[in-house]
């Protein structure tokens, strides 16, 4: 495992700061990596849980850079390591909350807190996922969220979100543990998104099923 090293900084309750300098953040990631296809619902990558991340070193840095262009190129708002091929437990997210405050960050390894009943609020908001192109749905989440794991330099971090971001930790982190946003669906709701995504054309470069 690699040396750590600094991280983002955290508030009075041990939670990382994302909201700052996410600008120069997000493009200093970006710019040093190369955006790469999403791959698609069908593909076996998207359907098993994936490794944890133990090795913190130049590998997993490329690899969130690439995340990071892969994502700008998609217009994501988060991307999980599978959605490009890689079964690590690894999501970036460039990402909104209600309240319109940006949120960057990477998160290695992530486990969802278990939410006592009164933050257990439910917003079936419309969600999307790049690896269901074109296609959405009413989906039941949280309307608050926590994750705890690692970053990319294997600092333990916990990072948390409402509205808007907390889909965003939650779809995430389902993604590595082989689920999509489809699986909370009815089959009658899943069925009518994977028409969506049949009739229209990805905005994006995919990766095809075989």
């Amino acid at each position: 495992m690699a040396q750590q090293t600094t991280g983002l900084p955290v508030d009075d309750e041990g939670y990382v700061i994302d909201t700052a300098e996410t600008e120069e953040r997000e493009s200093a990631y970006r710019e040093r990596g190369e955006a790469l296809p999403i791959t698609v619902v069908g593909n076996p990558v998207l359907h098993k849980e994936c490794a944890d991340v133990t090795e913190f070193g130049p590998e997993l840095a490329k690899l969130v850079d690439d995340m990071f262009a892969s994502q700008r190129a998609a217009e994501g708002v988060g991307l999980a390591a599978n959605q490009v091929g890689v079964g690590l437990k690894v999501f970036v997210y460039d990402c909104q909350d209600d309240q319109g405050v940006r949120h960057v960050g990477v998160v290695c390894n992530p486990k969802l807190r278990d939410l006592p009943a009164e933050l257990r609020t439910l917003d079936d908001s419309n969600e999307g996922c790049l690896s269901v192109p074109g296609a959405y749905a009413a989906t039941p989440r949280t309307e608050y969220a926590e994750v705890t794991g690692q970053d990319e330099h294997g600092n333990a971090i916990k990072v948390r979100g409402t509205g808007y971001f907390a889909r965003c930790l939650q779809h995430e982190t389902d993604h590595l543990y082989g689920y999509l946003y489809l699986d909370r669906l009815s089959k009658r709701d899943r069925k009518d998104a994977l028409k969506q995504m049949a009739e229209g054309t990805p905005r994006y470069a995919t990766v095809p099923n075989d």
